[in-house]
C-alpha cells in the first residue's frame, strides 16, 4: 500500500463551491439540524455526514422525515424492522399519500398562485399551470376516477408525451391510492403492450398523437391496437394533444378535469405501490418494478432537497420522457416547491443546442440532460453562453452514460466557470441515484461527486471484497426505502432475487462498473451488462430481437450496445442471414424501419453486420457481455470462459471486427 508521503497528489478540482454557497446550502442546515436533534457529526462536512447516515441508517431515515414534514397520518411502530434484502420492512404501521405531500404548496395562499408547472414544447412559449390550478385538476380527476370505480391497489396506465396532464393523471392515481404506470408516445404497439399487459390496467390516458422534430405523429392506429389488447380496460381518456376529436368510447380530458373537488387523498401503508416502472427486459419481457408511496416520498425529498438543493424559488428542468424514470423524478420535484419545467419535444430541434435556450425561456435553475446531449453540443460547436443568458442556472446535471472529461471541461468553458457540474447515476431500480450531486463538495472532472446520503454504496471485487481506487461491481450493502418492493408477477420473488441479489446474496448488485476514488468521488465505467442505455432510454436486446427476427430475411441476430471513450455510444446490430438471403440497402432499411416503427427510434443500429453465427452459452443463451468485452478491446482469453461457450471460432469474428474498428 501507498504511503501517504509517497501518495498521488489529489488532481485539482474542475469546480470549488465557495463559502457563502457552502453556507446556503440545505444540506448544511440539514447537517447542522441533524446534529443538534439527532446526533449526527456536526465537523467533519459531507464525508462525515455520510458515514453517519449509513451507519446510523434508522436515525438517519426518521431525521430526513422530520426535517421534510412527511405527513404519517398514523405513526410508524419503527423506522426500519427487517433490514435483510430484499424484504426490508420500513416504517411499519406508517400510513401517507405521495400526492398529498405533492401538492402541499398549493395550501401556502402566498404561493398557491405562483406556477407549479412550467410547459414548452416546439411550438410554444412556456405555459404556466399554478399550484392552485394543479391541485384544482387532481381533484376532479380523483373524484371521477372514484366515480370510474378505480380502488388502491388498481393500475392507471399513460400513453403519454411530457405534458401536465401527464403530471395530473400521475397525482390523481397516487391520491386514490391507484398504482400509476406509463410509457412514452414514440415506444410503439408491441413495446408497450410488453409492459401494460402484465399489469392490466383499468384506465388508461392517451394522446391522439405528439409532436416531434417538427412533425406531428399520429398515435391513433397505436391506442386503437392498445385498447384492443388490453381487455382490463374499463375507461379510455382521450387527451386530444393534435386536436382530434375523442373516438367513440372514450372519455374526453376536459369533462374529466372541470370540476371544483377538494382532493381527497387516500391514506394508505408506507409500503403501499406508488407506480410500476419497467427495466429494458435484456432476456425477456421487462421488469415490471413496483416502487412504494412512502419509499419514494422519503428518497426524493432526499435526493431534491438535499442533493440537488432544491426549493420554492428554483425552477428544475430536466430533459425526459415519461418512458423513463427520469420523468417520475422530475414530477416530484413538486415536493420540495420547486416549479417543474416539462419539456415536450426533440432534444435537438429545431437545431442542437434547442435545450440551452429552453433553460433560458423558463428561467431554470437547475438544468438536466444527457451526457450523450453535452457531448453532442460540443462536437456541434454549439456556445450555451454566448448565445442564451443561463444566468439562472446554478447546476447542469447529466446521466443516461457517463459524463466523459471533455464533457466537463466543455461545460466549465462554454457555460460558466462558476458552473455545478453533476454528473448523476443511478437507475430505474431505485428510481434515484446511488451517486452523484453534492452542493457542498468539489467538482472533479471525470468524476461523480460522492455516493449519496442514505446509500452504503461500494465496489466489490468478484470475490466480494470492497476495493478502493479499483473497478469493481457496483453494490449497495443495506437497504434504501426505494428500492423495489416487488415486481409485478413475481409471486415468489425469484425474479427479483436473481435480477439484484444473485451474484452476491443479501447484497444489491446493479450491474455497472465503477471505481470509488481515495478521495470519496466515484467513477462510473459503464454496464457490466447488456442493457441497451441511449439518451438513457433503456431498452432490451430481447426486445430488438422480437422484432428483427419476425423478419424472414433474419436467421438470428445479436445487439451490442457501447459506451465509447468520447462519449458517444455505438450500437451495431449483427445479423445471421437466412439462406438465399442478402444484406443489401434494402435489407438494412427494412430492419431499422421494422425497429423505428415497431420499438423505438433511438434505439435504431448504427450499424448493422452480416455476421457467419451467433454465439450461445452451453444453453443455448446467446452472448452478449462477452461481445461486448471484445469490443471494446479485451483480448478474448479473458472476454470469455471457452468451456461456456458452443463455438469458440464465432467469437474470433467478432475479435476482429473489434481490431478493425480500432
Amino acid at each position: 500500500m501507498t504511503s501517504p508521503a509517497n501518495a498521488a497528489p489529489q488532481p485539482a478540482p474542475l469546480w470549488q463551491p465557495g463559502p457563502d454557497r457552502i453556507a446556503g446550502a440545505r444540506i448544511t442546515a440539514f447537517q447542522t439540524w441533524a446534529a443538534e436533534r439527532y446526533g449526527a457529526p456536526a465537523e467533519g462536512g459531507y464525508e462525515a455526514l455520510h458515514r453517519w447516515s449509513v451507519t446510523e441508517l434508522d436515525t438517519f431515515w426518521k431525521a430526513v422525515a422530520d426535517w421534510f414534514d412527511v405527513r404519517f397520518s398514523t405513526p410508524y411502530e419503527t423506522v426500519l424492522a427487517d433490514r435483510s434484502m430484499p424484504g426490508a420492512q420500513w416504517f411499519p404501521g406508517a400510513t401517507l399519500n405521495y400526492a398529498e405531500h405533492a401538492l402541499r404548496t398549493a395550501e401556502d395562499p402566498a404561493r398557491a398562485g405562483d406556477a407549479a408547472l412550467l410547459h414548452v414544447d416546439e411550438t410554444h412559449e412556456p405555459v404556466a399551470t399554478s399550484w392552485a390550478e394543479l391541485r384544482r385538476q387532481v381533484g376532479s380527476l380523483a373524484a371521477e376516477l372514484r366515480a370510474l370505480g378505480v380502488r388502491p391497489g388498481d393500475r392507471v396506465s399513460g400513453y403519454l408525451p411530457n405534458i401536465p396532464q401527464a403530471v395530473t393523471a400521475l397525482l390523481a392515481t397516487a391520491a386514490v391510492g391507484a398504482v400509476w404506470t406509463s410509457c412514452a408516445p414514440d415506444f410503439g404497439a408491441r413495446s408497450v403492450l410488453d409492459r401494460f399487459q402484465q399489469v392490466e390496467p383499468v384506465v388508461l390516458f392517451t394522446v391522439d398523437g405528439y409532436r416531434y422534430g417538427g412533425k406531428e405523429h399520429d398515435r391513433t392506429d397505436v391506442v386503437a391496437e392498445l385498447r384492443r389488447e388490453l381487455p382490463t380496460l374499463r375507461a379510455v381518456v382521450h387527451i386530444p394533444l393534435l386536436g382530434t376529436p375523442a373516438p367513440q368510447g372514450t372519455l374526453d380530458w376536459s369533462s374529466l378535469t372541470e370540476s371544483d373537488n377538494e382532493p381527497v387523498f387516500e391514506q394508505v401503508p408506507f409500503d403501499h405501490p406508488l407506480w410500476v416502472l419497467y427495466s429494458s427486459g435484456t432476456t425477456g419481457l421487462p421488469k415490471a418494478i413496483v416502487q412504494s408511496q412512502g419509499g419514494i416520498l422519503l428518497e426524493h425529498f432526499k435526493q431534491l432537497g438535499l442533493h440537488c438543493d432544491l426549493g420554492p424559488e428554483d425552477r428544475f428542468f430536466w430533459y425526459t420522457s415519461t418512458g423513463w424514470m427520469m420523468w417520475n423524478f422530475l414530477v416530484s420535484g413538486l415536493l420540495t416547491g420547486t416549479t417543474v419545467v416539462l419539456y415536450d419535444g426533440s432534444p435537438g430541434f429545431p437545431e442542437t443546442g434547442a435545450q440551452w435556450g429552453v433553460a433560458e425561456r423558463t428561467g431554470a435553475t437547475l438544468f438536466g440532460t444527457s451526457a450523450a446531449y453535452v457531448m453532442a453540443c460540443r462536437k456541434a460547436g454549439v456556445h450555451p453562453s454566448r448565445d442564451h443568458d443561463l444566468s439562472r442556472v446554478k447546476c447542469v446535471a447529466t446521466t443516461g452514460s457517463p459524463l466523459p472529461p471533455d464533457g466537463f471541461r466543455w461545460l466549465h468553458d462554454e457555460v460558466r466557470e462558476d458552473l455545478w457540474i453533476a454528473s448523476v447515476s443511478g437507475g430505474t431500480d431505485v428510481c434515484s441515484c446511488f451517486a452523484g450531486a453534492v452542493p457542498t463538495l468539489p467538482v472533479h472532472i471525470g468524476e461523480l461527486q460522492a455516493a449519496c446520503l442514505g446509500t452504503d454504496l461500494q465496489a466489490w471485487d468478484p470475490q466480494g471484497k470492497p476495493v478502493v481506487g479499483e473497478v469493481g461491481e457496483l453494490v449497495v450493502v443495506n437497504p434504501m426505502p426505494s428500492m423495489p418492493i416487488r415486481f409485478w408477477n413475481d409471486p415468489d420473488g425469484s425474479r427479483y432475487r436473481d435480477s439484484y441479489f444473485e451474484m452476491f446474496p443479501g447484497v444489491w448488485r446493479h450491474g455497472d462498473w465503477i471505481t470509488i476514488t481515495d478521495h470519496g468521488s466515484v467513477v462510473i465505467h459503464g454496464r457490466s451488462d447488456s442493457t441497451l442505455n441511449r439518451q438513457g432510454v433503456r431498452m432490451g436486446s430481447a426486445d430488438i430481437y422480437e422484432v428483427v427476427e419476425r423478419l424472414p430475411e433474419i436467421r438470428e441476430s445479436l445487439v451490442i450496445g457501447l459506451e465509447e471513450p468520447d462519449g458517444g455510444y455505438w450500437m451495431p446490430l449483427f445479423v445471421h442471414l437466412a439462406e438465399g438471403a442478402a444484406l443489401d440497402d434494402a435489407l438494412r432499411t427494412k430492419v431499422k424501419q421494422a425497429i423505428r416503427e415497431q420499438l423505438s427510434p433511438r434505439h435504431v443500429p448504427d450499424e448493422i453486420i452480416e455476421v457467419p453465427g451467433v454465439p450461445h452459452t452451453l444453453t443455448g443463451k446467446r452472448i452478449e457481455v462477452p461481445v461486448k468485452r471484445l469490443l471494446q478491446g479485451t483480448p478474448l482469453e479473458k472476454a470469455v470462459n471457452p468451456g461456456s461457450v458452443d463455438n469458440l471460432d464465432l467469437l474470433r469474428f467478432y475479435e476482429a471486427v473489434a481490431r478493425k474498428r480500432r
